[in-house]
């Protein structure tokens, strides 16, 4: 296994999401079942834990998550890039116009859910149109400066918002939506990131499922499931889109490994500065995900299967440029 850099901050060439413990994919595991399975990626190598304040909301309460996440890593939590994201809302900015103390008591709340005293990553989940990105970044080099986090980043976010937000305090990574089948970043933010040494951090490098061939027309989500949402999930993509699970499955069988793992095997051979973080509530696809650092594509294969996978057209597309204003969540609340 070759680490991985996200800025200065060295990691495991995957990382672990750690949402789905407590939303976002139907009922939730027990919480010794949750821990365990954290406490199992980390015993199997990885070294990047993924939550934020917000992830527990819709069947807990907000924290939950990053509670969960903090009682896992506890006996190993100095081995580990822990990273969490923040949501600033206009109403708290606007009550008392101090940017700063506002993002310090998000920190300092989310620090004692974690039981730590610091953060290695702090993202801003989403951008509020309202208050812009050049403050945030402002207040971030000064949290920095405290040694309360060691590096930030941003989600969701296009080039000009990625451009304002490195100019003014440098960004170590950019956790933006992903995969084979939505790729839309890779023509600008990919290369910029590249260029400026920022880490990809790709969430639901599988296209929540799709890519592992494992969802059928006939799933059911039911409950608090994103994939209800999800574009390509949708009865009719599904079924327009099984050329490319066809298409991994011609390499996973080839390559002694499973469809999901090609999926994660590719981006890694592709970008040099991608460190994936997909997301399971199982102990054993968390270790499977985690064990496609070791299917390695010669270049043949990773120019086969790029080159077929851009013949073939994607159906159903989300995008991965959000705001608080704008966001995928807000189809919880419609």
């Amino acid at each position: 296994m070759q680490m991985r850099k996200l800025g200065q901050l060295e990691v495991s060439p995957i990382g672990m999401g750690c949402m789905g413990f407590s939303h976002g994919y139907g009922k939730v595991p027990e919480t010794d079942v949750a821990i365990k399975a954290i406490q199992g990626a980390h015993d199997y190598g990885c070294t990047f834990f993924d939550t934020a304040e917000t992830y527990g909301r819709e069947q807990f309460y907000p924290g939950h998550n990053e509670q969960l996440v903090g009682q896992a890593i506890k006996p190993f939590r100095k081995e580990v890039v822990l990273a969490s994201k923040i949501h600033i809302s206009t109403e708290e900015y606007q009550a008392n116009h101090d940017l700063y103390r506002t993002i310090k008591r998000h920190l300092l709340h989310s620090l004692k859910n974690l039981q730590t005293d610091y953060l290695d990553h702090y993202y801003l989940h989403r951008y509020n149109e309202e208050i812009g990105m050049a403050p945030v970044a402002e207040v971030m080099g000064k949290l920095i400066d405290e040694g309360l986090i060691r590096a930030w980043g941003v989600s969701q976010v296009g080039l000009n918002l990625l451009k304002t937000a490195h100019e003014i305090t440098p960004v170590s990574a950019v956790q933006n939506l992903y995969n084979m089948v939505e790729r839309s970043c890779e023509s600008e933010i990919i290369s910029y990131c590249l260029q400026e040494g920022i880490g990809c951090v790709p969430f639901s490098p599988i296209a929540s499922g799709l890519l592992s061939g494992k969802i059928t027309q006939t799933t059911k989500f039911e409950g608090d499931d994103v994939r209800k949402f999800v574009p390509q999930l949708q009865a009719e993509n599904l079924a327009a889109n099984q050329p490319i699970v066809d298409l991994l499955d011609r390499f996973s069988t080839s390559k002694h490994a499973t469809k999901a793992q090609i999926a994660l095997a590719w981006m890694l051979k592709k970008y040099p500065n991608v460190v994936p973080i997909p997301g399971s509530k199982n102990l054993q696809r968390i270790i499977e995900n985690l064990g496609a650092w070791k299917v390695q594509l010669t270049d043949a294969e990773f120019k086969d299967l790029d080159d077929s996978l851009n013949q073939l057209k994607i159906y159903g597309h989300r995008g991965f440029e959000e705001s608080q204003q704008h966001s995928f969540s807000n189809n919880w609340r419609s």
